[in-house]
């Protein structure tokens, strides 16, 4: 008998079981896949990010270590080598979950789980068990959207985890969808020298980001070669012995599209397929799949509970984090919260994208008086000294009482530099409190200083 019993070892499976045995609970974990880590660390966040970074290092090696005064010669690809390293880095991180959980005395039940009711779950696996417990969390994640008429073969038409594995640098990569997978994995493989394709159905690049940043990075990743079609609609494929055709209208015309490999990324969908949740009373959103929670994250079925990827909010690695401490804090009789409106979202491009708050479309929607400061890369010293000016800090702000209302950066180290802002927005700070911090000199967080200042009074520096 347990205390908790949670189903999924991601990024929300695994913090919350070890936050509970922190808490002092007796926790079980049981994990589908054969390594733990969940989609996140085995074939999303992790592996995707390590071949941006070595497909970075070569385009720079190819195309800029010249403006540095640095000759290298013929700079020669070894993909098998980029991809072993990837292998490496997932295999540390995923041995270190292991490491976790035996570390907090956390039962590990590799194999599926079903719900049964009154706290009881079966794991099919090699060796077939019941568990039980007082209560149950649901962290199984998600998978990605099919598209009904464009069925995946793990070859030719691939989804991001056969996309992230390739054996040769595509000739020509197709990329249905425009969101930040398909931009992620698409510039890795346009740097290794595949022409790049993007079909995006909306007329614009990443819908949840702020206009004016997405139409930044458009315009940059055009100039970096990537091919984007916006307002396309994808009707179907047909597959030939080596290229494969994408059929699609476009402004009302069919258009078709031959590329060696098509990567499907529309988005994912909860995974909550065959956890038994209909049978135990488990309420679940029709059109989404989304299991419904309250505000404790428990199900409509008492002593099962639901975080991350599964329920309402971004299917980011690091909200389902945050719901897993809280969730398990909950269990055990804590306090526990999450602020979604300080989660921040990062796109792995480059230049990157970083976000934290509101967008300037949502503060129209609403009717908010909102100034904005922005403040360029292009101007500061550390980002010339670095040959890396492209992009700005931008921040929105209450018009009448200078609270930060959102943050948003295009370029180098967005990614880093968004936790500013994620802390000032948590602890209600105005860009005042921002432009009043000192930032060390010469450094990329100048910008973000300066911004501050632009919206609160007037930047130095411009």
């Amino acid at each position: 008998m347990f205390d908790l019993i949670v189903i999924g070892a991601g990024p929300g499976g695994y913090v919350a079981a070890i936050r509970a045995a922190q808490l002092g609970l007796k926790v079980a974990c049981v994990e589908k896949s054969r390594t733990l880590g969940g989609t996140c660390l085995n074939v999303g966040c992790i592996p995707s990010k390590a071949l941006l970074d070595s497909s970075e290092l070569y385009h720079l090696a190819t195309h800029r270590f010249s403006q540095h005064g640095i000759q290298v010669g013929d700079v020669t690809l070894d993909l098998g080598k980029m991809l072993a390293r990837k292998d490496g880095i997932v295999k540390s991180l995923t041995d270190g979950v292991a490491y976790l959980l035996k570390k907090n005395g956390i039962a590990h039940y590799p194999g599926s789980a079903t719900l049964l009711g009154k706290g009881q779950v079966q794991v099919a696996g090699d060796k077939p068990t019941t568990l039980e417990a007082r209560a149950i969390v649901l962290a199984a994640g998600s998978v990605s959207t099919p598209l009904p008429f464009m069925p995946t073969d793990g070859t030719q038409i691939v989804t991001s985890t056969e996309a992230l594995c390739f054996s040769r640098v595509p000739s020509h990569l197709i990329v249905i969808g425009g969101g930040f997978i398909g931009l992620e994995i698409g510039s890795v493989w346009a740097r290794l020298g595949a022409k790049v394709t993007v079909l995006e159905f909306l007329p614009r690049l990443l819908p949840a980001n702020d206009a004016e940043v997405a139409f930044a990075l458009q315009r940059s990743l055009q100039k970096q070669g990537l091919e984007i079609h916006l307002e396309t609609k994808v009707t179907g494929t047909t597959k030939g012995s080596i290229r494969a055709t994408v059929h699609a209208e476009q402004g009302g015309k069919a258009i078709d599209f031959q590329g060696d490999k098509v990567l499907v990324a529309v988005g994912r969908r909860p995974a909550s397929d065959g956890l038994g949740l209909a049978e135990v009373g488990v309420q679940v959103e029709t059109k989404s799949g989304r299991v419904v929670v309250n505000d404790h994250f428990e199900t409509s079925a008492k002593g099962v509970y639901a975080i991350g990827d599964l329920i309402r909010g971004p299917m980011l690695a690091h909200k389902a984090s945050e719901e897993g401490i809280a969730v398990a804090e909950w269990i055990a009789g804590k306090p526990g919260h999450v602020n979604y409106e300080t989660i921040p979202s990062v796109i792995y491009t480059h230049p990157e994208v970083a976000a934290v708050g509101l967008t300037e479309e949502q503060l129209k929607e609403k009717g908010v008086r909102y100034k904005v400061g922005k403040f360029p890369f292009a101007a500061t010293g550390r980002a010339k000294c670095l040959d890396d000016t492209e992009g700005f800090v931008k921040f929105l702000t209450d018009a009448d009482s200078d609270r930060i209302l959102g943050m948003h950066v295009i370029g180098p180290r967005a990614s880093d530099m968004i936790a500013e802002g994620v802390l000032g927005m948590e602890f209600h700070a105005t860009a005042e409190d921002i432009a009043r911090t000192c930032h060390g000199h010469p450094t990329l967080s100048e910008a973000v200083g300066e911004a501050a200042r632009a919206a609160w009074s007037k930047a130095l520096s411009m």
